[in-house]
């Protein structure tokens, strides 16, 4: 069984930066691109960011662009979200997910299988 746990959530300032984690166990890690997903109160689950399978494809909500990077140790077994030059409007309940299938990336929730139970991420202003 697949299992994500996230960690490095927090309240930080607008402007400051905070560094997710995500550890996967179960299954074959660097055979699956990974993603980041975001919900703030009363909206909908968003895309984040997504890497591929070695870490060489990424992509970005063009909300977060030049602001957030992810990266993965596929040695660990896990992914990173960076996010710097924090807004309050970043704040959200952060998921990583995996992504089920494909050779490309996916943006959308029903691609994505398994998921974390979610790290939350305050920045105030």
């Amino acid at each position: 069984q697949v299992q994500l746990v996230e960690s490095g959530g927090g309240l930080v300032q607008a402007g400051g930066s905070l560094r997710l984690s995500c550890a996967a166990s179960g299954g074959t890690f660097n055979s699956y691109f990974m993603g980041w997903f975001r919900q703030a109160p009363g909206k909908d689950r968003e895309f984040v960011a997504a890497i591929g399978w070695r870490g060489g494809t990424t992509r970005y909500a063009d909300s977060v662009k030049g602001r957030f990077t992810i990266s993965r140790d596929n040695a660990k077994n896990t992914v990173y979200l960076q996010m710097n030059s924090l807004k309050p409007e970043d704040t959200a309940v952060y998921y990583c997910a995996r992504q089920s299938t494909g050779r490309w990336i996916a943006t959308g929730l029903t691609q994505y299988d398994y998921w974390g139970q979610g790290t939350q991420v305050t920045v105030s202003s």
